[in-house]
């Protein structure tokens, strides 16, 4: 086997890229790179049923967004391919005949309806159901019969009896199966196309693949692949099975849990960074040395250890995705929290899709008032919603401090210094603010609390001079005029 690592990604194009598939790519990446070795993609399309159109191109895409890159894949070629098993099936029709040739494979017959029966029938008597065996040795009179009813045959492997297949898995350490766990399995079915086991192990040899990173669900397969090693006298590859992920109730993570979403084009379409949820992903499942969570690709790449893999399983918390999304979109320069967050504001309506310079301009500020607490792209629209407001409704903490005595005065020689600005822009607000203190001698939240409630209808919020000179004179006019004229009704 090669010096050099060589790790695959290997989706089926049956849809889009979900979290627990990023995350078998992006450890295989990392491992990879770690070691300064080579990714190779691989479309396993066999199941062509199960086929979607585009979902090739999807994952593709969504895991170049993510910032994964890989060095031999169908669209870039490389000296192993085809990198679509579709376009593979000379290349196991030879195995497989060699398989059969040597009296390592067979043709079973047997339809569906009677392996069911089968297997009833071995559950109805408490054991594990499993191939029989029953067409493992059929005469050529028997084959024949089969052939003349119109039986189309699948192909098995025998499984040797008495064996026993250890593997000494990166993540779990040692793992032994029993060759009387399985009966005789399909490596190719009725319709000619070889099963995921076999063309895995053929594509995996071929490819001369060093380490197999993927989930804990593949175990089970891993026993089978070595078969096929087995029978060739090939080295296997080295195994690593990652721990499941969970939701937050700390159950298994179904593409039915509808309450996390589960797709990166899901996260890519709210305004999420791809290095955010790159850096989340990564600590599924693996930790770093140390306190620090936030992390670069090119760190991520250096410091990652398959040794520090978890063996307990990974909870999923899209509270802690937020948190570090907003730490990326804090440190993050100013354009493209624009380019993050505005195509938001546009879809709801909020603003012109062909708005004018000086719209955009103040669409910028307005976005930039919240860089600082957005956590993704798409929360731009309910927190900007003050700003896009014909009426407010102010809720019980904001007529609580609309209601102190002091608030009529404040309010209107706030308005009245408001109107003898000659430039309404943030600084002469603030000055302005700061008059109204001397003027009527009342500061702290007896002085700040009013104007913020009564221009903004939040008793928090951005920084209030700023919010008042993007809203503009005209609209806080407004909303003085109506808090004035209902305190004083």
């Amino acid at each position: 086997m090669s010096n050099e690592v060589r790790v695959r990604y290997a989706p089926s194009p049956t849809g889009h890229l979900h979290i627990g598939n990023a995350r078998t790519a992006l450890f295989n990446y990392l491992y990879a790179k770690n070691a300064g070795g080579k990714v190779v993609i691989r479309i396993e399309d066999t199941d062509e049923k199960r086929n979607v159109e585009g979902g090739e191109k999807s994952q593709l895409d969504y895991l170049k967004w993510l910032g994964i890159e890989w060095d031999e894949s169908s669209e870039k070629g490389g000296e192993y391919g085809p990198y679509r098993q579709m376009e593979r099936l000379d290349i196991y029709k030879k195995y497989v005949d060699e398989l059969m040739e040597r009296g390592l494979a067979y043709k079973c017959y047997m339809t569906s309806e009677e392996l069911e029966a089968e297997r009833e029938a071995q559950m109805a008597r408490g054991e594990a159901p499993k191939y029989s065996g029953a067409h493992r040795d059929l005469t050529e009179e028997q084959i024949a019969a089969f052939e003349a009813e119109g039986r189309k045959p699948s192909i098995r492997i025998r499984v040797p009896e008495n064996h026993t297949y250890t593997f000494n898995d990166i993540v779990r350490g040692d793992i032994t199966f029993e060759s009387s766990d399985f009966g005789d399995w399909v490596i190719v079915k009725q319709n000619g196309t070889p099963t995921y086991n076999f063309a895995v192990a053929i594509d995996d040899y071929l490819m001369k693949i060093t380490h197999v990173l993927r989930g804990e669900e593949h175990i089970s397969n891993t026993p089978k692949q070595m078969m096929v090693y087995e029978a060739f006298d090939w080295e296997p590859p080295k195994f690593g099975h990652m721990t499941l992920i969970l939701n937050e109730e700390r159950k298994k993570l179904s593409k039915r849990d509808q309450h996390i979403l589960q797709f990166i084009e899901q996260y890519k379409n709210l305004g999420y960074l791809p290095e955010a949820l790159f850096n989340f992903i990564t600590l599924l499942g693996w930790s770093p040395v140390g306190e620090e969570e936030i992390f670069t690709q090119d760190q991520l790449v250096e410091i990652f250890d398959a040794d520090r893999l978890s063996t307990s399983p990974a909870v999923f918390d899209p509270a802690k995705l937020k948190w570090m999304n907003n730490q990326y979109i804090k440190a993050s320069d100013l354009d493209r929290v624009v380019e993050l967050a505005l195509p938001h504001l546009v879809e709801a309506g909020r603003l012109s899709e062909d708005m004018s310079e000086e719209d955009r301009k103040w669409a910028r500020e307005l976005i930039s008032l919240y860089q600082e607490q957005l956590s993704y792209g798409a929360e731009i629209v309910e927190l900007t919603e003050l700003f896009f407001k014909q009426e407010i409704q102010y809720d019980e903490a904001a007529m609580e401090v609309l209601e102190g005595e002091q608030v009529p005065e404040v309010l209107e020689t706030f308005k009245k210094n408001l109107h003898e600005l000659e430039e309404f822009t943030p600084e002469n607000i603030k000055k302005q603010i700061k008059a109204v203190q001397k003027e009527t001698g009342h500061k702290g939240k007896k002085l700040f609390m009013p104007v913020r409630v009564a221009t903004t209808g939040q008793t928090h919020g951005p920084e209030l001079p700023n919010a008042i000179h993007l809203l503009g004179l005209e609209t806080v006019t407004v909303r003085l005029n109506d808090v004035l004229s209902k305190l004083q009704a």
